[in-house]
């Protein structure tokens, strides 16, 4: 699994557990649809530091607190 892919499952997760959308998330932490959609979809094969903070900025939780996810786990 790929870093990508492990930050699309934990930002589907996050969803479903706070009961929010996609777009919703988007207006929260500014990242443009467009490039939400790449993460998304697997056609971004590099997710940054900065993407991460913002994302955990929308969630309203530390990056620390979005990376606490077994999907980042080596094994997975």
């Amino acid at each position: 699994m790929t870093v990508n892919d492990a930050v699309a499952k934990r930002i589907a997760e996050l969803l479903k557990e706070r009961n929010i959308s996609q777009y919703k998330l988007e207006q929260l932490s500014g990242i443009q649809h467009g490039s939400m959609q790449c993460i998304m979809n697997g056609r971004n094969k590099t997710v940054t530091l900065s993407t991460v903070y913002m994302l955990a900025k929308g969630f309203e939780m530390t990056v620390l607190e979005f990376l606490d996810s077994p999907v980042f786990f080596r094994n997975n």
